[in-house]
């Protein structure tokens, strides 16, 4: 069993003005997969590479099973670290590249033979043991990675966004034996990645940062239906969720522009403010429940059960499965929604309306960015 916790963890760099983390609190339960995101320069790398003893941390400590981690040499932390780069031995077969570290720890060849066998068979390497890395493609690289690591017999894997360098097509490959490989070991493992959709398809847990500060930690549908704040809400999701910056009344009044919509049937009355308020309101695009045609642009909108607006085409893509429809309010908001037809761009009128249920509807503080429902 290898239960992880990291407490009130601080880095700094040398002469640097501030923290590059704040105060990191995470616990991570035996057998989980956790995906750390966030945009560049969040922290995400300097994380796990705090964890794998890369980086020594300036304050805070890190457990495994209740004991410490962070005081123990890098080099018996039993931890097995995947790169971006694969970090292969081009001049080895990929056998020799497998057996490396197991022949630095004075294994014997018996032993070598069995795991790495055994490691190539369950990522479908077997027949590939007497290439050198230069003919293998890409995902096969990085599967030689990550059987260089499975034969280890980690406590931890950390994985520092290792599919970034394969295409499309590859990722999902490639992602696939990651997910089948976590689940034969049952070990933690702690993934890295700048995609959100990755991550969201992968983990049992996601830890997302900004600016070296937890936004929050929880489920990929936690973050999805949710979100803390505003940033979370964007950043998970695409296309990104739509937001409308305006002012409500303790009527339940919402004014974007000079544009006014009535919405004491779809705000809870505990969130209806004692005098007006900057909020933002936010729905997803995929959730849009109604898409219809017309020729009438209405300033003002009033619906018992749905928000209801009227916006003006901009253009369409077809994505096969569904279209994305992108459309400018009149306050000038752009905003995107999708639908499941599919919409000819010449012939169709230039003006929608757009229902979404109330169930959808997600209200954030303008100032703080806080989801309104959780203050």
């Amino acid at each position: 069993m290898s239960k992880v916790q990291i407490e009130h963890l601080f880095k700094r760099y040398e002469n640097a003005d501030e923290d590059t983390l704040k105060d990191v609190n995470l616990e991570i339960n035996d057998k989980e997969f956790v995906s750390i995101i966030g945009p560049s320069g969040c922290g995400k790398s300097t994380l796990l590479r705090c964890f794998a003893g890369l980086e020594k941390i300036t304050r805070g400590k890190i457990l495994i099973d209740g004991e410490r981690f962070d005081t123990i040499p890098p080099q018996k932390r039993r931890i097995a670290m995947v790169f971006q780069d694969y970090a292969l031995y081009p001049h080895m077969t990929v056998y020799n590249n497998m057996a490396f570290n197991l022949k630095l720890s004075k294994f014997s060849k018996e032993e070598i033979d069995n795991k790495v066998k055994k490691a190539a068979a369950k990522l479908g390497l077997s027949e590939f043991l007497k290439r050198k890395p230069a003919q293998l493609s890409g995902g096969q690289r990085q599967r030689v990675a990550l059987g260089r690591a499975m034969v280890r017999d980690p406590k931890i894997f950390l994985m520092d966004e290792p599919l970034s360098n394969l295409d499309a097509k590859l990722r999902v490959s490639t992602r696939q034996d990651i997910i089948e490989m976590h689940r034969q070991l049952g070990t933690v493992t702690i993934y890295v990645t700048h995609d959100q959709a990755e991550a969201m398809a992968m983990s049992d847990k996601i830890l997302l940062m900004r600016d070296g500060i937890v936004q929050q930690y929880g489920s990929p549908d936690q973050l999805y239906d949710q979100p803390h704040n505003l940033f979370v809400a964007r950043f998970i999701g695409s296309p990104s969720m739509n937001i409308l910056h305006g002012t409500l009344n303790p009527k339940g009044d919402f004014s974007v522009g000079k544009t006014k919509f009535d919405l004491k049937g779809i705000i809870a009355p505990e969130l209806l403010p004692t005098s007006s308020r900057k909020v933002v309101l936010g729905f997803r695009p995929e959730k849009v429940a109604q898409v219809t045609f017309t020729n009438q642009v209405e300033e003002t909108v009033k619906h018992e059960k749905d928000f209801v607006f009227t916006a003006r085409k901009n253009l369409s893509e077809y994505m096969g499965s569904h279209t994305l429809v992108y459309l400018k309010m009149d306050d000038g908001t752009n905003i995107v929604v999708e639908t499941a037809k599919k919409i000819n761009d010449e012939k169709s009128p230039r003006s929608l309306q757009i229902h979404v249920h109330s169930q959808d509807i997600y209200f954030f503080d303008e100032k703080t960015g806080l989801n309104l429902s959780s203050i």
